[in-house]
């Protein structure tokens, strides 16, 4: 059977545009599947250029509001709402019933907001193209912690013009390739995964953790813990990819906690507790909470120690009376989790910055975290010390052991 690409868009008002990615498309002996998101004018879909596979009354029926009534009340925020829902609801259904290979949009920014919630639906991995006039500015409300490409279009998608054909040829091109890259299922054992965290400041104890868990049998996905790296994990552990979990860098609490920049949300390190996935967890660089350039940082900061990390990341040290707080909140979330948790403390220090000598060295806000963590710790909760500084190679051998205990046990 040929690859197919599902085209979804609002064919209404984009429908040139679309009919002339679909024929490079067929060019390429692709097959194409298209999802009307367009809601203007009755007999729109008569008039389309091309085959509908999935009418807009379908899409707006699945998203709970019929095509009629929206069309009556002409309120554009909210057929972007029905349309969005119900296009979400619509890609979960047709890739789970193998419908399509890959998806591509095309749109505005009323388009790449529904196009882009439909492509969040999708396992990562799946090729996701998104032609947008949106795709030079923030693109974190549509990507979030999926794999979407986004293709700045230069120009409004609005007719076909010389400079907007070629743009369409690459986007036409982009995605019939990286369907035609994609290799067979590979064959022989398969290595289970396990999760892990890291920040540039933690790095050598992951990477020799890392090292020990691979020579073990096991391949391990590491996720810089960005806010959306964490995000990310956490989708991946409920989505069901891992055996275990090394969560060596908590450090999205402190911007939770604190009004940083790289909050993972309150729901960070409850993935795998509700999995009941076997985790050993740390409490790398809670002692840093990220802003941007200095300018940024609030002036209630202003007066505290903060670290020049680069031009445009620069690091607040975390108080005794926050890193309180922090402990408090990562004991009560992990207490909840249904599987083992073990809790590893290196007494020495949390992070590069936080050892003899460095900035961000601080015994009396390491021991404020520690003591809180022990505190709020559930009676199912193990939380171990080690003195011992988080990057040494003990320390990460550690972590690695007990998480391999974990799984054999």
């Amino acid at each position: 059977m040929k690859p197919r690409v599902l085209l979804i868009g609002t064919f209404d008002t984009k429908g040139e545009e679309y009919a002339f990615v679909r024929s490079l498309i067929l060019t390429r002996s692709l097959e194409v599947l298209t999802l009307n998101l367009g809601i203007l004018g009755e007999g729109g879909e008569d008039r389309a250029p091309f085959p509908i596979d999935i009418s807009a009354d379908t899409v707006a029926q699945a998203g709970g509001t019929p095509l009629t009534e929206l069309r009556a009340r002409r309120d554009r925020g909210r057929a972007i709402e029905v349309m969005l829902n119900g296009a979400r609801i619509l890609a979960r259904e047709l890739y789970a019933a193998q419908r399509f290979d890959a998806v591509l949009g095309l749109g505005g920014g009323g388009g790449t907001a529904m196009i882009t919630a439909a492509m969040r639906e999708l396992p990562v991995g799946v090729p996701k193209l998104m032609v947008s006039t949106m795709a030079s500015g923030n693109t974190a409300p549509y990507v979030d912690v999926k794999d979407i490409t986004m293709m700045y279009s230069v120009v409004d998608i609005a007719g076909l013009n010389p400079l907007s054909r070629r743009i369409l040829q690459n986007a036409a091109g982009a995605i019939c390739g990286m369907l035609g890259s994609q290799q067979p299922p590979e064959t022989g054992p398969i290595r289970p995964l396990i999760a892990a965290t890291m920040f540039g400041v933690t790095t050598p104890c992951v990477t020799a953790a890392r090292k020990r868990l691979e020579a073990a049998g096991y391949d391990v996905l590491i996720f810089h813990a960005t806010g959306s790296g964490g995000r990310a994990m956490e989708g991946l552990i409920d989505d069901g990819y891992f055996m275990g979990v090394l969560d060596v860098t908590t450090t999205e609490w402190c911007d939770e906690v604190v009004g940083g920049t790289l909050s993972a949300g309150p729901e960070r390190l409850s993935a795998a507790g509700r999995k009941g996935l076997p985790q050993v967890v740390s409490v790398g660089a809670l002692d840093m909470v990220n802003f941007g350039a200095p300018d940024t940082v609030p002036e209630r900061f202003r007066g505290r120690t903060l670290y020049r990390h680069n031009p445009t990341v620069t690091l607040l040290r975390t108080s005794a009376e926050e890193c309180r707080e922090i402990g408090r909140r990562i004991g009560q979330q992990l207490s909840r989790a249904s599987g083992p948790v073990t809790v590893l403390l290196p007494l020495r220090g949390v992070s590069m910055l936080d050892a003899p000598g460095q900035p961000f060295h601080d015994p009396e806000a390491d021991q404020a975290l520690f003591a809180s963590l022990r505190q709020h710790a559930g009676p199912g909760l193990q939380v171990r010390e080690l003195d011992l500084h988080i990057n040494d190679t003990e320390f990460a051998q550690a972590l690695a052991d007990e998480l391999l205990h974990q799984l054999e046990s």
